[in-house]
């Protein structure tokens, strides 16, 4: 109990840490989400094949290595350029890539990837019908996103953005690997201490669960929001 108390507040600011990670690399993974969905949907040859090379690279690679590749690949990639600006120009720079920073980058590019195959697949399912019959009423295209294709869009959207949401957030725990004082490095550091992996393992174990069951909950009631007006959920 005593080593409990004792590293009882480092636990908990490690949950913080994770819970602020989780959310930051929810929302770029969004955001890339969006991005993708709408260039793999393009007409532009170009912006279609560099989403899709994207895609490609970021469903190939372990998230492991990139998150090396992008911590550690990336630091040395930007300091050898700085090093032929100082021989070029007498620049003298240095540049060190902040592991918080590059935790919820790498995090929100691997979900980027999936999140954009989820709205894809979502942006697809809203049938051109009601589309078209919303220009027809005189509806601009943003009325038109606003108050047909984004509601029905979210209603196909959030089962595989639920399902994303939950693996992102198990992979948090990957930032513990460059250095981040998440919970899941805290309880390593107790158990190597203490000798009790079971004790402080098991309690990163429940607030991974705590937080899962609190998201699920949340997605099914904004699944129910906009499953409204839909007979058992179908069109």
């Amino acid at each position: 109990m005593t080593d409990l108390m004792q590293y009882g507040p480092r636990l908990f600011e490690g949950a913080m840490l994770t819970i602020a990670v989780a959310l930051l690399s929810l929302l770029l993974s969004l955001l890339l989400g969006l991005l993708t969905a709408s260039a793999k949907m393009s007409r532009n040859r170009l912006i279609h094949g560099i989403a899709t090379l994207y895609t490609t690279i970021i469903r190939g690679v372990p998230d492991l290595v990139m998150m090396f590749l992008l911590f550690f690949g990336a630091q040395i990639g930007l300091n050898m350029i700085t090093d032929l600006l100082y021989e070029l120009y007498g620049w003298d720079l240095y540049i060190e890539i902040n592991s918080f920073v590059a935790g919820v980058v790498t995090i929100g590019l691997i979900f980027g990837a999936y999140m954009g195959e989820t709205f894809r697949g979502a942006f697809l399912a809203v049938d051109r019908g009601q589309i078209e019959a919303g220009r027809a009423y005189g509806m601009n295209h943003g009325q038109v996103f606003r108050r047909i294709r984004f509601p029905q869009m979210m209603r196909h959207a959030l089962p595989g953005l639920s399902n994303n949401w939950m693996v992102l957030l198990k992979t948090t725990a990957l930032v513990s690997v460059i250095g981040l004082t998440d919970m899941v490095r805290v309880a390593e550091e107790a158990s190597k201490q203490t000798d009790q992996p079971f004790l402080f393992l098991g309690i990163v174990a429940l607030v991974y669960l705590a937080i899962a069951s609190v998201s699920e909950w949340g997605f099914s009631r904004l699944q129910e929001r906009y499953d409204t007006g839909f007979v058992g959920g179908e069109d």
